[in-house]
């Protein structure tokens, strides 16, 4: 189980990357990708461009949350099927709120962040609690 659950966060740090790829194409979209300074560049994106840079700035966040949840798991040595499933869930609802960002789905976006929140801290509280 505990292999299963490590596979999830190890999936959810490439999410960062995996969002940088549009990122990257609206860059070179706009004028070319500005190596030498790229977060100036990101900033004057509109659009598309703009949301990818969102979208992939906050897989960095979901990140540290995920990987807290997982931490204390690890430490309370409490991983089961539950906490599995819900490792899984994260990372389904982190790759759709990257489709929803990329496609401009707002409200549906902050929905699926909401649950992709919630189902971290329960990841969390459930260990803690056990």
């Amino acid at each position: 189980m505990l292999d299963s659950l490590l596979l999830s966060l190890f999936i959810t740090m490439l999410l960062p990357y995996l969002a940088k790829a549009p990122l990257a194409f609206a860059m070179q979209k706009s004028g070319g990708y500005d190596n030498h300074n790229p977060r100036a560049q990101q900033a004057a994106l509109k659009g598309f461009g703009q949301r990818a840079n969102a979208a992939h700035y906050n897989s960095f966040e979901a990140l540290v949350i995920y990987a807290a949840a997982i931490i204390i798991v690890v430490a309370t040595g409490t991983a089961d099927s539950t906490t599995v499933t819900l490792g899984w869930l994260f990372v389904a609802s982190r790759v759709a709120y990257l489709v929803c960002y990329w496609l401009n789905y707002a409200t549906l976006r902050s929905t699926v962040w909401a649950l992709g929140m919630i189902l971290a801290f329960s990841i969390a509280g459930r260990a803690v609690l056990a």
